[in-house]
């Protein structure tokens, strides 16, 4: 049915009266309704009434003439200016009129009528809003009631206040899987200020993926505005553009900016109602309601759906910077955007990178880096990455030749070259932890050879960064003490197997050339922290390297507490909070020998192990 007839006839509906009188009679009196013919007298019947029941009443009888103004029965005819009146009153004062209603979308239109539903899933499929995350304390997420107890105020301050990056890869991937377990809401707080507050994190950290399995376990109807922020740009960084669609289109009025009115037409779109989306578009477009190339970017992309073909010319010359908008469309439409723009680009756009799945394979490694250094892509996945762009005949060039090298690493028959395979790739990536990442089972496969000595702490970090502590261990039969790979592996060990002697300890300060003894500072706090060191030998380390161990703060006092409760959640966002940061420059012994001891304490012993041997071999 046409569109303007329903509005119409909906209209006229609500504008007509409830009830309507008769037309006035024309006929003279008596005409119209004469008197009816005197009936039959019935034959006498034995009556059904009980005895004591009331006998019904008689019905009013009409005069022959028509005339009921005696009968104390009359009926008014309604004045036309009164049905007016009346039927004036069944709409609101501020109700538009048809050409408003007419500009209106589909959204709009049905919310005025009390169209619009509040739910998108039936009552038996909708999730209540509590215990929200996607990983349970089966699966490896953190026990459920952990933070259950805890202020609102604590809660929030360890998450907001945590910014962005954390120095530590192994930090990143305890710090994920904190915000992603299965959790109660803590104490004063909202289910969705925990769960917006997560997401919100995990976009920081460059885990958009996980931030939106965290919000797709909430139904739409339950979302507020910073569930939706943290939710839009969760999918935005995963190319996702269609993920929220479902919420943009049920809760239309949770966010007024240009974006969120651009994704509502495109969602629009591809609901099919193409034609309406491209002519609200257009709209937008003429009043600069946002910038002609995010405009642009959404018309080509709602183009796509339904049959309102219309060519849409991407120009770049105009455009100043790239935007997590215009990244996300120019990749979800396979456009290639200019060097100019995308030359320098913040890390933002290298994490997103990697997780788009159109992203051309080159790019994605060019970004692999980055994300396997901070801990959003393991070695499993980087051997992925790296095992498609070998499988793809088409690809050529210094990817499919690094790719080469790593299956190198892996299968070559000769040890030497496998180990040649590998500092190769340590020294083309962007950073040689980076390239440890890469290697790190490869490292594991290579047996232990007293001719590969030099190459020891290389090999041991390597293999620390996947968690391979007891293949790196094999090594401890090797490696002098003092040396660098063993003070990885005194770090890393699961139980005292390589003893710890305060001499072995003063070795390796007197041979570490690292600026301000760095890998020394971080050594003796990952030792005190891991209580590998007994506390004379702590004090006497700490005042030779002025580490200042014992000295105090709120945030020392808090996560020291938590430990005590063995609360690891809240250890673990508290270390967080102390880990933040691009780089280990910006760690201090003293906040490293606090987390590191937190999280042994309150028993995640392994991510300790391995952020204390993570902290000597990037110091």
């Amino acid at each position: 049915m046409n569109r303007s007839l329903l509005l119409t006839g909906t209209l006229f509906a609500l504008t007509s009266t409830l009830a309507l009188a008769a037309p006035e009679s024309l006929l003279p009196p008596g005409f119209d309704n004469p008197a009816p013919a005197p009936a039959p007298s019935p034959a006498p019947v034995q009556s059904a009434r009980p005895d004591n029941a009331p006998a019904p009443a008689a019905a009013p009888r009409q005069s022959d003439s028509g005339d009921n103004s005696s009968s104390g029965t009359a009926v008014v005819q309604p004045l036309p200016q009164d049905n007016a009146r009346q039927s004036s009153s069944l709409l609101p004062d501020d109700f538009p009129s048809l050409a408003e209603i007419e500009a209106m979308d589909d959204d709009e239109v049905d919310e005025i009528f009390g169209l619009k539903p509040k739910f998108d899933t039936p009552p038996a499929a909708r999730r209540a809003v509590e215990q929200i995350g996607v990983i349970g304390p089966e699966e490896g997420g953190m026990p459920i009631s952990s933070l259950s107890a805890q202020p609102a105020s604590l809660v929030r301050t360890a998450i907001a206040g945590t910014g962005g990056p954390v120095v530590s890869r192994w930090g990143h991937i305890l710090l994920r899987r904190v915000l992603s377990s299965r959790l109660d809401t803590p104490q004063g707080m909202e289910a969705t200020e925990f769960a917006a507050l997560r997401a919100a994190l995990l976009n920081r950290m460059g885990e958009s993926l996980a931030a939106r399995s965290l919000v797709q376990d909430i139904d739409s109807a339950n979302y507020t505005k910073p569930l939706a922020d943290a939710a839009f740009d969760s999918y935005l960084a995963t190319g996702d553009i269609l993920g929220m669609c479902p919420v943009a289109r049920l809760k239309s009025d949770l966010r007024d900016d240009a974006e969120w009115e651009l994704l509502r037409s495109v969602c629009s779109a591809y609901s099919g109602n193409s034609r309406d989306a491209g002519r609200d578009l257009q709209r937008a477009l003429s009043r600069g309601v946002a910038p002609r190339i995010d405009v642009l970017l959404a018309q080509r992309y709602a183009g796509a759906a339904g049959d309102a073909r219309r060519a849409v010319n991407i120009e770049w010359d105009k455009v100043e910077n790239i935007t997590p908008w215009r990244f996300a469309f120019a990749n979800a439409l396979g456009l290639e955007m200019p060097d100019a723009l995308t030359k320098d680009l913040p890390d933002y756009y290298q994490r997103s990178a990697v997780l788009i799945p159109a992203m051309p394979l080159p790019d994605r490694a060019a970004s692999a880096d980055l994300a396997a250094r901070e801990g959003i892509l393991s070695a499993a996945a980087m051997v992925d990455l790296y095992s498609q762009i070998y499988g793809n005949a088409a690809l050529e060039g210094e990817w499919n030749e690094r790719a080469t090298r790593l299956r190198n690493a892996y299968v070559a028959a000769d040890t030497e070259a496998r180990l040649t395979a590998m500092e190769s790739l340590w020294a083309d990536a962007d950073g040689p932890y980076a390239g440890q990442v890469l290697t790190a089972y490869a490292a594991a496969r290579l047996p232990v050879n007293e001719a590969f000595l030099q190459q020891a702490p290389q090999l041991i970090a390597s293999m620390l960064t996947a968690g391979l502590d007891r293949n790196a261990l094999r090594w401890s039969a090797i490696v002098p003490e003092g040396s660098e790979g063993w003070a990885l592996l005194a770090l890393a060990q699961p139980a005292e197997q390589i003893a710890v002697s305060e001499s072995a300890v003063d070795g390796f300060i007197d041979d570490d050339d690292s600026a301000e003894q760095r890998k020394s500072r971080f050594l003796i706090a990952g030792l005190a922290g891991l209580n590998r060191l007994d506390d004379t030998t702590v004090d006497n380390f700490s005042e030779r390297l002025a580490l200042d161990l014992d000295r105090e703060t709120r945030w020392s006092q808090m996560i020291d507490e938590a430990a005590e409760y063995r609360n690891g959640t809240l250890v673990a966002l508290l270390a967080g909070l102390g880990m933040q940061g691009e780089g280990w420059d910006r760690m201090t012994a003293r906040h490293l020998f606090h987390i590191v001891r937190g999280l042994d304490r309150a028993g995640l012993n392994a991510e300790a192990r391995m952020i204390a041997a993570e902290a000597v071999a990037r110091g």
